[in-house]
Order: structure tokens, then C-alpha cells, then sequence
């Protein structure tokens, strides 16, 4: 019998977004689905869905806080979408529904935290890039995973990394959703950088850009290998 490969979901506030995950993915072996809201809000979630084996939440625009039950701080400069919110959400529910292995990316996790009830921080400051003689330059910090984590085996070790930093919201243990487990922090100011869910076989969230992988250790290219690997297995239960 022949192996299919594994088609993995991303969902994207638009293509231009999703072409370094789509790229990431399909170097890892996996055929992708990019799923956009101008595109895809108004198809049922089944059809969206059909023969994908595996979910990657990517980067992208801030979450909306009336989801979270909290009113735009007008301060924070806040990108909204909230056609991406809903649509994201729906199709997360169906993953975790499902036992779907999920990989959720720097606004994935954040999505993934509100999604089981958490709340997020809505402006930090000094995490994203900053402009360096007139180019812009990637923040960086070190983060501590534990050993733990799911996100340990997969990514081949535990222990302390230097990883790229290029957000402005997030979250610390008095808003992460209680069913949530954190698996990673920040060393120097205890930001939640990992969450993972204990219900779940495989459901990794990382606050970091894996993706941008001269960026990031080596090694963080497991994340997608494994993402794949687990669809594939997924998809293969369905069959069995």
C-alpha cells in the first residue's frame, strides 16, 4: 500500500504570511494547506479540513482581547483580525477535537492560550525587532525548556537556548489557562515560552520563530520534522 504524505494545515492572515511555514514544512516532507479568511471563513470546517493530519498556527496579527474578555488597550498598538481569530479557533477545536497533532508559533501559542481559557499580556516592550543603522534586527533571549517537555525529545535536548524574539504580547503563569502546562520560560524575566497541553498526544506551543531558522538552533528544525511525522502517523490511523 502506498504512504500518503502528510498534508498539513497552516493557517495564515494571508499567503505572503504563510510562505516561510508553507517552505519549513515542505523541506520537513509534508504537502501544506494554507487556509486564509478571505478565502476560507465561510467553508465548513470538515471541507477545510479533509485528509489533513496535522495543524501549524503560525505568527501573524495580535488576538483580539474581547476574546479573552478585556477591552484594546489603545496604547498598545494593537493589529487586529478578527476573521483570522475565528477562523483559527474553529479549525484548533476541531485539531484538539480530534487528538490532531497541533504546532502553534509565536502567535499560535498565544491563540492556543486563549483558546483554552487563558488571557495574554497586550504590550511588552523590548521584544521584537529594533533598528540597528537603518536595518532591522531581530530580538534575542535565552529560554530554558524543560525536560519535561514534549517539545524536548522532538527538538532532541532540554536545557538553555538562544532564540530570536520578535513579539509584543504574551503571557506569564497569572494568565496562562490553567488546563495549559508551561514548558518553557525566559531566563531573565520568567515570560512563558513553551506551553503544551497534558490532554493531548502532541500539542506544542513556542513563543519563538523556529521558522526563521538561521535565527534559532539547528536542532529547532525537529519541530517541523516531527509535526509531519505526526500527521503522518495520524492520517494513518484514520486508515487503519
Amino acid at each position: 500500500m502506498l504512504c500518503r504524505m502528510a498534508i498539513v494545515a497552516i493557517t495564515s492572515s494571508g499567503i505572503k504570511n504563510a510562505r516561510r511555514y508553507v517552505s519549513v514544512m515542505e523541506s520537513a516532507g509534508a504537502e501544506t494547506r494554507v487556509l486564509i479568511p478571505d478565502d476560507h471563513s465561510s467553508l465548513p470546517t470538515e471541507e477545510l479540513m479533509d485528509g489533513v493530519g496535522g495543524l501549524l498556527l503560525c505568527g501573524g496579527p495580535d488576538v483580539d482581547p474581547a476574546l479573552y474578555g478585556e477591552v484594546p488597550d489603545p496604547d498598545a498598538g494593537l493589529t487586529l483580525n478578527r476573521p483570522l481569530d475565528d477562523l483559527e479557533l474553529r479549525i484548533l477545536d476541531f485539531a484538539l477535537e480530534r487528538d490532531m497533532p497541533v504546532l502553534a508559533i509565536c502567535r499560535g501559542m498565544q491563540l492556543l492560550n486563549v483558546a483554552f481559557g487563558g488571557k495574554l499580556i497586550q504590550d511588552l516592550p523590548g521584544h521584537r525587532s529594533q533598528k540597528v543603522d537603518d536595518k532591522w534586527v531581530p530580538g534575542s533571549h535565552v529560554i530554558y525548556i524543560a525536560p519535561g517537555a514534549k517539545a524536548a525529545p522532538v527538538i532532541g535536548m532540554a536545557g538553555f537556548f538562544k532564540v530570536n524574539s520578535l513579539h509584543h504580547q504574551g503571557l506569564k503563569e497569572a494568565h496562562r489557562a490553567p488546563r495549559l502546562m508551561t514548558t518553557a520560560y525566559e531566563v531573565e524575566d520568567g515570560l512563558i515560552e513553551g506551553l503544551e497541553s497534558p490532554e493531548h498526544s502532541w500539542v506544542i506551543g513556542l513563543q519563538c520563530h523556529p521558522e526563521r531558522q538561521d535565527e534559532v538552533p539547528k536542532l529547532f528544525d525537529n519541530l517541523f520534522l516531527g509535526l509531519r511525522e505526526r500527521a503522518e502517523t495520524y492520517i494513518s490511523a484514520l486508515a487503519a
